[in-house]
This record gives structure tokens, sequence and C-alpha cells, in this order.
């Protein structure tokens, strides 16, 4: 189950880092549930220089570490 977690951490955090890597900014759109009239207000996102390229690194050295990890024995 370990293993698993750790996989799955890495994969999307190498993946959250390729995504960095290909936009330039994200613009978050949160739109109000209410019964009036919709409003809507936004955010926009610029990922850090550092953001991609670390992103990628982490996920590539947690997904090596997952292989590390041992198997259950089931006995």
């Amino acid at each position: 189950m370990w293993r698993a977690l750790f996989m799955a951490i890495g994969i999307s955090g190498a993946l959250f880092g390729l995504e960095c890597l290909a936009i330039e900014k994200a613009i978050l759109i949160q739109k109000s549930n209410g019964t009036g009239p919709t409003l809507t207000s936004s955010k926009e996102w610029v990922p850090p220089e550092w953001a991609p390229w670390s992103l990628i690194t982490g996920g590539v050295i947690v997904v090596l570490y997952s292989f590390t990890i041992p198997r259950r024995v089931a006995g």
C-alpha cells in the first residue's frame, strides 16, 4: 500500500511540474452558487520560475524511492 501511495504522489508531482512547464499562467474562476445574480471572481496564478523543474525532479525521486520499498509477502 505504501508503494502505491508514494508512486501516486510522485507521478502527480511530476505531471503537475510538466503542466507548470507548459503554461505561462492559470486563471482560476469561482462562481457563486447563490439564488441571486451569478457573481464570478477570478484569480490569476503564475507559476514561479523554480516550480516546473523542482516538481518534476521531486516527483521522479519519489517514484524511484517507491521502487525501493519492499513488497509485503502474503503469508
